[in-house]
């Protein structure tokens, strides 16, 4: 059998694991940027505080989970949790333990937040400081004019680099396959067990990878050409 055959036999043959696989790595995935935005954005509010320890917490927080692996942090997370008194219900959807799976989240939550910390931050500090002045000047809170006037600006202005965060998430995702999570990089080394191919899997798993990510690309940059038409 040649190599384009095995290929395509074990795609075939192996296709709903394939397809389940890819399905959890999008969910987490998803979930990961939409709490990592949510909690980068609290982070990033913190970072620029006047008050001193919350200003020290988020620089302490942005620099150990930007500069530690993140394997270790969900070994971290994962083995940390019940040491913590943490206990996720081991309930078992889909053939997915819960408890693995909303680690997995967690951890990856915890580093994408150091990230869009930075991106949030530097996003808000590009717009020009004359908009705050002069929405204080119209009677509006720092609160209110933080979220009405630079908040929205700034998310435009971020959007190209929370684009290319959210793919890194996808590829980063395959390392919680480690803690027994279903996602592509898990598939991949159960199907290698299996069929005793190594490289056939590897291959079709890297394809998948390669049409996720590069069809989320072309969707963002017709979301970033669309916003700026918009603001033409």
């Amino acid at each position: 059998m040649s190599f384009l055959s095995s290929l395509i036999d074990i795609t075939y043959k192996y296709r709903f694991m394939l397809l389940n696989g890819a399905k959890f790595t999008l969910i987490v995935s998803i979930s990961t940027i939409m709490f990592g935005l949510i909690f980068g954005i609290l982070m990033a509010m913190m970072k620029m505080s006047k008050i001193f320890i919350l200003r020290a917490f988020a620089n302490v927080y942005v620099e150990f989970l930007r500069g530690t692996p993140v394997l270790v942090q969900i070994f971290l997370v994962f083995y940390g949790l019940p040491i913590m008194g943490v206990d996720i219900p081991s309930i078992v959807i889909g053939g997915v333990d819960m408890s693995r799976l909303i680690s997995g989240i967690v951890a990856l939550t915890i580093n994408t937040t150091a990230y869009v910390c930075e991106i949030v931050r530097s996003g808000i500090q590009s717009i020009d400081r004359g908009q705050t002045e002069g929405a204080l000047a119209l009677g509006m809170s720092p609160t209110r004019t933080m979220y009405c006037i630079v908040l929205p600006q700034a998310m435009k202005n971020i959007f190209p680099a929370m684009g290319n965060e959210f793919i890194t998430i996808i590829k980063t995702s395959s390392q919680i396959s480690v803690i027994g999570i279903a996602e592509l990089m898990y598939v991949a080394d159960t199907v290698r067990g299996i069929s005793f191919k190594p490289m056939e899997p590897l291959i079709i798993v890297a394809l998948i990878y390669f049409v996720i990510t590069f069809t989320i690309s072309l969707i963002l940059k017709r979301i970033e050409k669309f916003m700026r038409r918009s603001n033409r």
